[in-house]
Order: structure tokens, then C-alpha cells, then sequence
């Protein structure tokens, strides 16, 4: 977020032993002053990668940068600005520019994208920045679809309050995405009507939104009935059923830790993993510094911790974000049989 620099690494040939492939060097320039690179999210044959800032004035004004798979840049797509709506439609007061996660509905040939913040919040202290309110100005408060074929913005929504992580339903007459937002504490449910309208509605709350729990990652379920919302401050996940989706009831909640991020959930939904760093200047300090990677099994009930990582402990650094992948998905097996995944499925 900070050196622009992205790592490809091979973790097909030995996922035990990751080897370096290359370094991206000059995100900045290709992307004609992108920076920041966060999301990356693979497309067929492309990864799209959203950015944070720039390197004009280090606000939120960012775009998505698109590159192959072997790491040749392809495309720049900034986002739509009050001052440049690049063809699209604004629904609401605002086009910020601003950007963060990104997710895709092909079926619905639409692209999601959300907006956080720019490198003079990021890199600041987090104490610092909430005390600062020209600082706490300085947040995305909208949601951008796109067409996806095009790479075209086609909505922009207002959505107070730093909309972060997107999730899509995984069902195929499920049209519609969720998100919740950082500094306001809602679940927002981003949808398509009967007649292929796009809108955004804010749908639930989480927590209590006047204690700022600052909702981070999401996950749904993969029947779409469930959505797993972390909230940083408080350490903990909450459950919301979501069967309805424009009416999410909160179900069950567990303190997972002092602080709490990202999230990883098996396919079956009966394993929970969680990861607790936000950013490095953001974490909490002294001893609700947790830095933790944590598996839980849940039987639809309760969670029950099965093992805990101690990153400091163990040397690691601070935890943030995971990807789970499986041989079993492709129909392959290791091809080494010196690795660890070959003797773990012996």
C-alpha cells in the first residue's frame, strides 16, 4: 500500500514452498499515478487490481489497474468522478472517485466496486486520524457498478460511511451483492430489480452503529442464507440471516479476539478462519496488539475454537488476508510427492 509494489509468486508447483516469480515495479506509472494496490481479483486470462490513492495529492481519487496473469499491465479504469462521470449515471450527490474492494456477477455481466480511503488516512496513526476531522472527511462514501465486457461505469451510489468488502450471493438467480460500511455500521444490499435496474439500499445494522464496532471483512454463505460480519473494535463476528436479504437478522455473536478482520469459511460452512490485523498503523497496541490466525468448526449454533497461531509469537508479522485453494476443486493431485500437501493426502 505504501511502496506500490506487487509479488507474484508460484504456489501451484509447491504450495509448501512458495517461490518468488516476479515483482511489479511500476504500478505507479502504467497506471498513470495509481497507488496503493489492494484487491486483486482474477478474471479469465486477467487480475484486476484496485487501488486506493494517487500520487497527485494521496486523497481517495484512484481507479482498478488490469493486468494478464503473467503480470503485463493492460488497462487503466479510473473511477467515476462528479468532474468526470465517465459515461455513467450518479444516484445520489456524490461521485467521489474513491475505491477499494472489487467483485464481479458475470452471469449479470456487472462489476462491483467500493470505496475506503486515500494514502494521507492509511498511512497515518489511527488514533491521530480520529482525532483529526479534516482527516475523517476523507473517506469514499460510494458504491460503482460497472459493465463488466466494457470495463465501463455504468451507476454510482451514494453509500455514507466507507462501504469495504464486497460479497456476491453465489446462487444463480441471486442477483445482488452485499456491503457494509466502516464508519456507519450498516449492512448494504446492492441489487437488481425485475426490469435490470440497479439500486442500493441500506438493509441492517451492526451492532450498535453510535459505538463505531467499525465493520470489516464480510462473508456469505455459500447457500446465501448466511452473512458472517467482523467487527474490528469489539474483536468480535457476528451472524446475520440473510434469507431475506433486505432484511438481515443478527443471529448469533462470538468474540473471536481483541481485534478481528478478515475471515475465511469453509465450502460446507462448517469451518470458520479468521485473521485479526487491519493495518499495520491501525492495530490496536500494547496488549490488545492480538496477531493471531484462528480456526473455529461451527455447527450452525456456535463456534467452537479448534487451534490459534500466535503470529508474534511464532515470528510472523500481523496476519491479514487469506485464500484458500484445493487441488480437489480442479480434479488434481500434487505432482511431487516430496511436498507436504502429497504426504498430508497419502
Amino acid at each position: 500500500l505504501d511502496t506500490n509494489k506487487i509479488f507474484i509468486f508460484d504456489v501451484h508447483s509447491n504450495p509448501s514452498k512458495p517461490s518468488l516469480h516476479k515483482v511489479i515495479t511500476d504500478f505507479v506509472e502504467k497506471t498513470g499515478g495509481m497507488v496503493g494496490p489492494h484487491t486483486m481479483y482474477a478474471l479469465p486470462g486477467r487480475i484486476m487490481v484496485s487501488a486506493l490513492s494517487n500520487n497527485k495529492d494521496h486523497g481517495g481519487r484512484t481507479g482498478l489497474a488490469e493486468f494478464t496473469n503473467e503480470g503485463e499491465f493492460v488497462a487503466a479504469h479510473w473511477m467515476p468522478t462528479d468532474e468526470d462521470m465517465r459515461g455513467a449515471v450518479k444516484v445520489g450527490n456524490i461521485a467521489d472517485g474513491y475505491g477499494y474492494d472489487v467483485r464481479v456477477l458475470p452471469r449479470r455481466n456487472v462489476m462491483v466496486t467500493s470505496s475506503f480511503t486515500g494514502w494521507s488516512n492509511y498511512m497515518m496513526d489511527f488514533g491521530k486520524m480520529l482525532a483529526d476531522p479534516e482527516a475523517m472527511k476523507r473517506f469514499g462514501n460510494t458504491v460503482v457498478v460497472w459493465d463488466l465486457h466494457t470495463r465501463q461505469p455504468k451507476k454510482v451510489f451514494e453509500v455514507p460511511g466507507s462501504p469495504l468488502e464486497i460479497r456476491c450471493a453465489w446462487g444463480s438467480q441471486n442477483n445482488y451483492c452485499f456491503t457494509t460500511t466502516a464508519l456507519t455500521s450498516k449492512i448494504w444490499l446492492i441489487y437488481e430489480d425485475g426490469a435490470g435496474e440497479w439500486h442500493a439500499a441500506a438493509v441492517g445494522d451492526i451492532g450498535d452503529p453510535s459505538q463505531v464496532p467499525l465493520p470489516v471483512d464480510i462473508s456469505i454463505t455459500a447457500d446465501d442464507k448466511g452473512l458472517w460480519v467482523q467487527t474490528f473494535m469489539d474483536g468480535k463476528t457476528r451472524y446475520f440471516d440473510v434469507s431475506d436479504p433486505h432484511n438481515p437478522k443478527q443471529t448469533y455473536e462470538h468474540v473471536v479476539g481483541s481485534q478481528v478482520n478478515m475471515t475465511s469459511q469453509s465450502w460446507d460452512g462448517k469451518r470458520m478462519y479468521f485473521t485479526s490485523s487491519l493495518l499495520g498503523n491501525w492495530d490496536k497496541t500494547g496488549d490488545q496488539d492480538e496477531q493471531f490466525f484462528k480456526l473455529f468448526e461451527w455447527d450452525g449454533e456456535k463456534l467452537v475454537e479448534k487451534f490459534a497461531i500466535d503470529f508474534y509469537a511464532e515470528n510472523l508479522g500481523r496476519p491479514h488476508q487469506m485464500r484458500f485453494g484445493a487441488y480437489s476443486l480442479y480434479g488434481q493431485k500434487p505432482n511431487s510427492k516430496d511436498t507436504l500437501l502429497s504426504q498430508l493426502m497419502e
